[in-house]
């Protein structure tokens, strides 16, 4: 592996991965702090500052930065997620100097004229009527609100029309100053690249950031429930979760890979059993997120109302008869997709760049392409069977539906049903709106 890793005194870590034959890099600033480290005043305060990055600093306006990166053909972007915020591009290697130059002075000198903040703050709340509107996109804000109920990991990232409209200049500085600090922060890039020239120009430009760590992120505690909303809509939106495991976790891998064999693909036993042999719905799969300290394992369906009945038996059916009869073949195609998915993704210098900057923040290392290929072929079928019993009696079941949701059930029943599946089913009860 190529990789070299510096940290320097104050606490940043930068790390590169030198890739032969390619004359790009990718690089950027990944921050270890996302919408989980707001508190409820502050909710939205992570993506508004994201947005408002590129928006100008004391040396270059928004039309400056956007002119010099396209002048040179580079790319320049940026996302916030739960637990991280990310600042990166992708250049020739000749002008590594000029990214890691602008990305310093974002950090550094952000101006957060007004007329700009205005314009973002339009911006986003366009994004956030957006997801709104959009059914299972909504679905996907109403889903973590009720796996971990009153807690920043469930709030939705863009934030409410009312917080992000309360932001000003003074809140966007305060908010960089108390969670930009150098131990939470990693310099990433990977491409054409040489380790001691990228670290001496993240010197020269965050060498002076703070050393001391920023405030603590809240732990997170998986509650469970439901979030249902009834819309005039020609369908349902339905997603089932249990409690998943965290990144950390040993049984993270047997996570992901309980969630391939049961809802990842063609030849997943949910898409076969709901779509193929019972046509109940157009499109059905299962994810495992997992965060640092917590995770959730889900199954998104959408289906017509009249298939709602018939539907949420099958799934929850399904979900526990995995736990008694899953097979090594299934097992065996699963690591399969998930090896082939990660080494496939290292092909990208971007992604290689992304990897490794979470790899560092939630590990405290980059971890070698063999020694995840190793976690993943170690997952057998007695793993997979372990961690399908975990999640299933980890605690009360998710449920958030957004649509026809009369004859979508509430997660009592579907407790009773993962208890005593079809053999013995409870009677049915409806979910109610909240």
């Amino acid at each position: 592996m190529s990789v070299e890793v510096t940290k320097l005194a104050n606490g940043l870590t930068v790390v590169t991965d030198h890739m032969d034959h390619v004359d790009s890099v990718s690089l950027g600033l990944w921050v270890g702090r996302g919408s989980r480290s707001e508190s409820e005043a502050e909710h939205g305060i992570s993506h508004l500052l994201e947005h408002m990055a590129f928006k100008g600093t004391r040396r270059r306006t928004a039309r400056g930065i956007a002119e010099e990166i396209e002048a040179v053909g580079g790319e320049l972007d940026a996302a916030t997620s739960v637990e991280t915020t990310a600042y990166y591009a992708r250049v020739l290697r000749e002008d590594v100097p000029l990214l890691v130059d602008i990305l310093g002075d974002i950090m550094r000198n952000s101006a957060f004229d007004s007329e700009e903040l205005a314009r973002e703050k339009h911006v986003i709340l366009q994004e956030i009527g957006a997801a709104r509107d959009t059914p299972d996109d909504y679905l996907f804000d109403l889903f973590p609100q009720a796996a971990w109920r009153s807690q920043p990991i469930g709030r939705p990232i863009l934030g409410t029309p009312e917080t992000v409209m309360g932001f000003d200049a003074q809140a966007l500085r305060g908010h960089l100053a108390n969670h930009y600090r150098a131990p939470e922060m990693v310099f990433s890039a990977a491409g054409a690249i040489a380790h001691d020239d990228i670290v001496r120009r993240v010197q020269e430009q965050f060498g002076d950031f703070s050393d001391e760590p920023g405030p603590r992120v809240p732990a997170a505690t998986y509650s469970g429930g439901s979030m249902i909303e009834p819309r005039d809509l020609v369908e349902t939106q339905i997603v089932l979760g249990f409690p998943g495991v965290g990144m950390r976790d040993h049984d993270y891998f047997a996570a992901q890979a309980l969630a391939t064999l049961l809802g990842g693909g063609m030849s997943s036993r949910l898409f076969q059993e709901v779509r193929e042999q019972r046509g109940l719905c157009y499109s059905i799969y299962a994810f495992h997120w997992g965060f640092s300290d917590t995770g959730v394992f889900g199954v998104h369906a959408a289906t017509g109302p009249e298939d709602v009945t018939e539907l949420m038996p099958v799934v929850i059916d399904e979900i526990v008869r995995v736990h008694d009869d899953v097979t090594e073949a299934e097992v065996a195609r699963a690591r399969a997709q998930l090896r082939a998915g990660l080494l496939m993704a290292r092909e990208r210098s971007s992604a290689r760049a992304s990897q490794m900057a979470r790899h560092v923040l939630t590990h405290d290392r980059v971890i070698a392409p063999d020694e995840l290929v190793g976690l993943i072929d170690a997952v057998d079928v007695a793993t997979v069977r372990k961690v399908a019993g975990r999640l299933l009696s980890g605690g009360q079941p998710t449920l958030a539906a957004v649509g026809s949701v009369d004859q979508v059930p509430d997660v009592d029943w579907i407790a009773e049903r993962i208890a005593a599946p079809s053999r013995e089913a409870p009677q049915r009860r409806l979910g109610t709106t909240g």
